[in-house]
Formats: structure tokens, C-alpha cells, sequence
């Protein structure tokens, strides 16, 4: 069994059973979409001795979360499952990290990803203009695309807005994304 090093921060318990019985780790629970200031002391603390990976459920409150830990730790690292991965296709369920197979948490947890370079900065040079020239914003189908994309490359759910901002958190370039969207392409070809 594979043994984790970081911390992983998680919504709940479920998450935590989930997740243990995949790899070897040890996991720090949010108790759902609240973020308590004694959680996030924990979180900075799991983050100044071990690292920590944020692995939250990929729907609001889940993004939610990813994004206030974020804010207070900008060098976590994260690990996304797709909203198919987390259950979306059972029916009368919300979306979760616990209704993922043990394969798929080893390969969330494989592409695991950090924010930032070395110096802390994000490092994209994508511009809102690319993504509208890239039909990744404001076309027809631009939500759909944006989505593919960001499922190839781990981003998580993300909207127009959200897409931006996450190509400059993850460091993803122009390059980067037009050879996503090339794989993509050929892909549906």
C-alpha cells in the first residue's frame, strides 16, 4: 500500500475510510463545509511539519473549501476527482470523494499537483483572450471544452472564471493547454 507523506485534508469521516483503505495515510477532516479557525490552525500546522494535499468533494462547498485553505496555505497541494469519479451517475446522492473506488483515489493521488513554483509564484502565461480565441470562453460549446480540459489536466470543476485563475495557480501554459486541447481533438476524432 502506497504511504502518503503530506496530510490529506478532507470534508468527513466517509472521505477518511474511503481514502485509508487505498493508501497508507493520514487525513485531517474539515466535518463538512464549515472551516473552523481551530480546523485551519490544525491545516497550517499538518502544512508547516508534513505538507498537506487538499482533497475535497468536487461541488460548491467542496471548491469552496479548496479555496479558503488555499488562501491560508498557498503551498498545499491538491488532488481532484472528476464529479463521474465521485459518484454523479448514483442516483439520489450528492457528489463525494467516499463513493470513489480505491483505483480511483491511488490516481487522484498520483496526479496530486502544487499551486506554485518554487518562489511561490504562479507561473501561466494564459491570457482571458486565449481562452476566448481558444473557444474555452464565451463560445457554445466553451463549457464543455473548458470542462475536458480540465479534467485532462486535473483542475477540478471550474467555471469561466475559475478556469483562469487555476491555469495560473497549476503554472499551465499556452503550450500546455493547446496541447490538452490537440489531445482532446484527437481524441473525439
Amino acid at each position: 500500500m502506497t504511504k502518503i507523506q503530506e496530510v490529506i485534508v478532507v470534508e468527513g469521516k466517509a472521505d477518511t475510510q474511503v481514502i485509508q483503505q487505498a493508501v497508507d495515510a493520514d487525513t485531517l477532516e474539515t466535518n463538512g463545509s464549515a472551516l473552523s479557525p481551530e480546523t485551519l490552525r490544525a491545516i497550517k500546522e499538518a502544512a508547516d511539519r508534513r505538507g498537506i494535499i487538499v482533497f475535497t468533494d468536487p461541488d460548491f462547498n467542496g471548491e469552496r473549501l479548496r479555496h479558503l485553505i488555499t488562501e491560508a496555505v498557498p503551498t498545499a497541494k491538491h488532488a481532484f476527482l472528476t464529479k463521474d469519479e465521485a459518484g454523479r451517475q448514483i442516483k439520489h446522492h450528492s457528489l463525494g470523494i467516499e463513493y470513489a473506488d480505491a483505483a480511483t483515489i491511488q490516481h487522484a493521488l498520483d496526479q496530486v499537483v502544487t499551486v506554485m513554483d518554487a518562489d511561490g509564484q504562479p507561473t501561466s502565461d494564459v491570457t482571458r483572450q486565449d481562452l476566448v480565441r481558444l473557444n474555452l470562453l464565451a463560445g457554445p460549446q466553451a463549457a464543455q471544452l473548458r470542462q475536458k480540459v480540465a479534467e485532462k489536466r486535473q483542475l477540478g470543476y471550474v467555471n469561466g472564471k475559475q478556469f483562469l485563475k487555476r491555469l495560473g495557480m497549476f503554472g499551465i501554459t499556452k503550450a500546455d493547454l493547446e496541447a490538452t486541447l490537440r489531445e482532446i481533438e484527437e481524441e473525439n476524432a
